[in-house]
């Protein structure tokens, strides 16, 4: 008789919750990154916060003596032209996250690391690893921020690893932030010398995985594709062989495309939606593909419909990079949920 009444009581209890609630707790993974060093007021101007369920501020870096903060901002993080990020704009930012009902995160490193960064690869020596572990959890706690995302990519991912420091850091961070209540997510690439190791996975709550840039403005095969669904598959299948959980799984979907001959070399899908018309988004390539050619190789919206099917039926969801080059009307993401929901339920 307790238990019915018990049962009941949870019931009504859940029944009680707000509708957001509910929603929150089944929604897939939809991570996007802001790319702060664009300007971060303009990076967020246009997009909707509850369209992800989390937001990485990309990028914050050490300074040369292992600060996060200095003074009233980050000490190596920067705002477009405006300068250093400042507190009171991410303070800004993770309010409005967190009243979309999405969480807030700082992202580490990045493809490129900033002049102004110290040395990665010292700082996480064992006798600086535990300070920067400290100032990281404090700038967390400081901005009200829902954890960190780790960036660290290829040359210097493999040489922290290599010294045997990476993973020792991610235990430390993690721990430190789940004391907290707090995330510890990653993206990482799938090539050899580009992947997170296998003894750090257990440590992240995400792991993202950068499928994109197989070619770029001055890497790959002349005329390939730069992201493809094949190669979404293949990585989505590497992940889960080296032991990421499904549900811990984030696919990289691209929202930009690269340009080669007559064309520039980088394009926001915003930017191809306006020039090329509505036509040219039911393909993946403007113009001709191939060794020498003048074309633009991206994602349109069926192939990221395809994608996000993928990620829906074998992963738990998607990240995209980035989320200021969607289209004012949020085609790209509110596609790809649709779909991620679709093939999740």
């Amino acid at each position: 008789m307790h238990r019915i009444r018990f049962a009941g009581a949870i019931a009504l209890m859940l029944a009680m919750l707000p509708i957001g609630t509910a929603s929150m707790a089944a929604r897939p993974l939809a991570v996007g990154y802001i790319p702060v060093f664009k300007r971060l007021e303009r990076s967020i101007a246009k997009a909707d916060f509850a369209d992800y369920t989390h937001l990485n501020l990309a990028f914050v870096n050490p300074d040369k003596g292992g600060r996060i903060l200095d003074g009233a901002g980050f000490a190596c993080a920067q705002d477009g032209a405006r300068g250093m990020l400042q507190a009171d704009s991410v303070r800004s930012v993770a309010a409005k996250a967190h009243a979309a009902g999405s969480k807030l995160l700082i992202s580490l490193g990045g493809g490129g690391i900033p002049a102004c960064s110290g040395d990665w690869s010292a700082l996480l020596q064992p006798g600086t690893r535990g300070p920067l572990v400290k100032a990281l959890v404090d700038a967390v706690d400081r901005h009200g921020l829902d954890g960190i995302d780790v960036d660290i990519e290829g040359a210097l991912l493999t040489k922290i690893d290599k010294e045997g420091n990476f993973t020792p850091f991610i235990a430390a961070l993690s721990e430190a932030l789940k004391r907290r209540g707090k995330l510890l997510t990653c993206a990482t690439a799938s090539y050899e010398g580009g992947m997170v190791p296998v003894s750090s996975i257990p440590y992240f709550d995400i792991v993202g995985v950068m499928s994109y840039d197989a070619i770029g403005t001055t890497w790959g095969k002349a005329g390939d594709e730069h992201s493809t669904v094949e190669q979404a598959r293949k990585d989505v299948q590497l992940w889960l062989d080296r032991g990421v959980a499904k549900e811990k799984l984030a696919l990289g979907l691209p929202f930009y495309g690269y340009g080669y001959g007559d064309y520039t070399p980088n394009h926001p899908f915003r930017d191809i939606r306006q020039k090329f018309g509505a036509a040219a988004l039911l393909t993946d390539v403007i113009g001709s593909r191939c060794a020498g050619c003048s074309y633009i190789t991206f994602n349109g919206p069926p192939t990221l419909a395809e994608k996000g099917r993928l990620a829906g039926s074998r992963a738990g969801g998607i990240m995209v990079w980035e989320i200021s080059q969607d289209s004012d009307d949020h085609l790209l993401i509110r596609t790809v949920n649709k779909a991620v929901r679709d093939a999740a339920e």
